[in-house]
C-alpha cells in the first residue's frame, strides 16, 4: 500500500500547519503499492565530522505539490511549499531543532511589558534579498497581512488574538504588539515558520525575504530553484550556490530518486526502508525522536465515552510497547496519554500508564458497559494510523470489548463529520503545551476533536497564559495536565520518529525533535563534504 502525501495536504490546509510524514512499503528500489543560532558562525559537520565545502547544487526531494504550488510566505500547504518557505523567509523567532529553546531569528528580543503587551526589537543590519533593511514597518505589514480578515493566512490560527489595529511602531527597529488577551507564550505562537517577515511592498509573485536562498523560479508541480543569498546575515551560510526542490507525486518515486542519484536528500523515509539505507555506504539515515503523536480520540460528550470510567478503561487496554514495535517497527517510544513531551513543564511525574485488562474490565462493569461494542473510524491520514487501530482493536478483546475498525477515505474522514466522530484517530506534530492546548483542548480551539471542556482546566489555562513567572506557570500547567491525564479524551500510546536520508557526500542534516524534517528544513546548513 502507498501512503500518499497528497492525502496529508488536505489535512495541512485544514489545520494550517505541518502535519507530518507518510510511509510506503517496498523492496529494493521501491515498487508502488532566546539565543543565537546554534549553527551561526561555525562550519557545519555531520556524520563523520567531515567539514563542508562551499559551492555546488543541492537537489532535495519532497512528496506532494501540484498546480497550486506557491512561494507565498504566508500560504504554505504542501510539503514542498513548506520546504520553500523555510528557505526564502524567516520569522522573528523559531524553536531550534532540538526543541530546547526558542531562538531569536530576526528579533533581537521579544519581551513582555505585561502578558497582553509585547515589544519586538529587531536585530540590526539584516537585509532582504533586494538589499532593503528589515524595519518595524515590515513587521507591522507582515502581521497585518497574516491577520487580514478578508484573506486570513495560515498564521492567523496561531496569532489571531493579536490586536492588528493596535500595532505600534516605536522606532525603526521596535514594534509594540498588543494582544486581545494575556498570553505569556506569545513568542511561541509568533515563532512559527509560516509567520515570516516580508517587506512592506511584498509581491508573492516575485518573492523577497531574508532567508539564506533567493527565489529564481517555480514550475508548479515540478520543481523550484533558488540561489544563494550573498548577503545572508548568518556567517558561513548557506553552503551551496543553488538549491532545487523537486516535487514527487508519491513517496515511491522520491525514494527511488535518492537511490538512483537524481536527488541528494529526501525526508520522510518509510520505516521499512531504514535498514536498506543504513546498510548502504552510499547513503546516510538521520533519525529524529520527535514529539509527534497520533492519538485515538474519544468524544467526552458522546456515549459511551461521556462516562470517564469508560475512557479510563480504554486507556488501560493499550499495550504501548507492543504498538511501538508492531505499528512503528520500533521507530518511536512509549507515551503516557499526554502530549508536548519536550515542554519544560511536561508532567513527567505522572505514573506511566500500562496495560491492565482486569482493571479495564472492572471499570467497564462499574459503568454498566460490559461486553461493549464500538466503531473506530480511521483512514490513510498518517503513517501507521490504520495499523494502530487494528492493533488496539486486538488488544481491546482482552477486556471483552469489540472494536469494529471502519476505514474511510480521507475525503470522508475530513468531511462533514470531521471533529464529530465519537471514536476516531488523528495526528499532531511537536508543540509546547500551551500552544497545543490552544489548537485542540479548549472549547474554542479549532481542532477540539475530543470535545474536552472542563471548567477547572479552562481556568488553569487562563491563569497560566497570564503568568510570566516560569515556575508558577509550570505549577498551573502540571495541574492542567493531571486533569487531562485523568479525565481527558485522548489515548496517546506513543511518540513516533521521523527519518531523513541523504547521500554520503552530503553533510549538515541533523536530527530534529521539532518534527520538522531535514533538521528543521535548515538546508542553509547543508553542503557537500570537503
Amino acid at each position: 500500500m502507498v501512503w500518499l502525501d497528497e492525502e496529508l495536504t488536505r489535512r495541512q490546509v485544514i489545520r494550517g500547519g505541518l502535519a507530518g510524514s507518510l510511509a510506503v512499503s517496498a523492496s529494493g528500489l521501491l515498487a508502488a503499492c532566546g539565543g543565537s543560532d546554534d549553527n551561526g558562525g561555525q562550519p557545519s559537520t555531520q556524520g563523520d565530522n567531515a567539514p563542508l565545502r562551499k559551492g555546488g547544487t543541492l537537489k532535495v526531494g519532497a512528496t506532494g505539490g501540484g498546480a497550486e504550488d506557491t512561494v507565498d510566505a504566508h500560504k504554505p500547504t504542501s510539503d514542498p511549499d513548506i520546504m520553500r518557505v523555510w528557505q526564502l523567509y524567516e520569522p522573528l523567532a523559531v524553536r531550534n531543532p532540538e526543541f530546547t529553546k526558542l531562538e531569536m531569528v530576526l528579533a533581537e528580543s521579544l519581551e513582555a511589558k505585561k502578558a497582553d503587551l509585547w515589544t519586538v526589537r529587531l536585530k540590526e543590519g539584516i537585509e532582504f534579498h533586494n538589499g532593503k533593511p528589515v524595519t518595524a514597518d515590515d513587521v507591522i505589514f507582515s502581521l497585518q497581512r497574516i491577520l487580514d480578515p478578508k484573506d486570513p493566512k495560515v498564521g492567523a490560527a496561531s496569532i489571531g488574538y493579536v490586536d492588528a489595529k493596535g500595532l505600534k511602531k516605536i522606532d525603526d527597529r521596535t514594534v509594540e504588539i498588543p494582544l486581545q488577551f494575556a498570553n505569556s507564550t506569545f513568542p511561541e505562537d509568533i515563532g512559527q515558520y509560516f509567520n515570516g517577515i516580508v517587506p512592506a511592498d511584498y509581491d508573492p509573485k516575485n518573492p523577497v525575504g531574508t532567508g539564506a536562498f533567493k527565489y529564481k523560479s517555480l514550475d508548479p508541480g515540478e520543481q523550484s530553484t533558488f540561489v544563494k543569498h550573498a548577503n545572508y546575515w548568518r556567517e558561513n551560510e548557506p553552503y551551496v550556490d543553488e538549491l532545487i526542490i523537486i516535487d514527487f507525486t508519491e513517496p515511491t518515486a522520491k525514494v527511488n530518486a535518492l537511490l538512483g542519484g537524481q536527488v541528494q536528500a529526501i525526508n520522510n523515509v518509510p520505516f521499512s526502508q531504514l535498514s536498506t539505507i543504513q546498510g548502504n555506504s552510499k547513503f546516510r539515515a538521520v533519525i529524529s525522536e520527535t514529539g509527534s503523536w497520533q492519538p485515538i480520540t474519544m468524544r467526552v460528550d458522546a456515549a459511551p465515552f461521556d462516562d470517564n470510567r469508560v475512557r479510563q478503561a480504554f486507556r488501560l487496554m493499550a499495550d504501548r510497547e507492543q504498538m511501538v514495535q508492531q505499528v512503528l517497527s520500533g521507530q518511536g517510544r512509549v507515551a503516557n496519554d499526554m502530549y508536548a513531551p519536550y515542554d519544560p513543564c511536561y508532567a513527567k511525574d505522572l505514573p506511566q500508564r500500562k496495560q491492565d485488562l482486569e482493571q479495564a474490565k472492572s471499570l467497564l462493569k462499574q459503568a454498566g458497559r460490559e461486553g461493549l461494542s464500538v466503531e473506530l473510524v480511521t483512514g490513510d491520514i498518517f503513517r501507521g494510523v490504520i495499523e494502530a487501530a487494528q492493533v488496539f482493536a486486538e488488544q481491546a478483546k482482552g477486556a471483552g470489548v469489540n472494536i469494529k475498525v471502519r476505514k474511510v477515505d480521507t475525503g470522508t474522514f475530513y468531511g462533514d463529520n470531521y471533529l464529530k466522530w465519537p471514536f476516531a484517530q488523528d495526528f499532531w506534530s511537536t508543540r509546547t503545551y500551551l500552544t497545543q492546548v490552544a489548537q485542540g483542548s479548549l472549547p474554542d480551539s479549532p481542532f477540539n476533536e475530543t470535545h474536552w471542556n472542563n471548567d477547572e482546566f479552562n481556568k488553569l489555562i487562563r491563569e497560566a497564559r497570564g503568568e510570566l513567572d516560569d515556575d508558577k506557570r509550570c505549577e498551573l500547567l502540571h495541574q492542567a495536565q493531571e486533569l487531562e491525564y485523568n479525565e481527558g479524551g485522548h489515548i496517546i500510546p506513543y511518540f513516533s520518529n521521523a527519518i531523513d536520508a541523504h547521500s554520503a557526500e552530503v553533510g549538515g542534516i541533523v536530527p530534529a525533535r521539532s518534527g520538522f524534517t531535514l533538521g528543521n528544513y535548515r538546508l542553509r546548513a547543508v553542503g557537500y563534504k570537503a
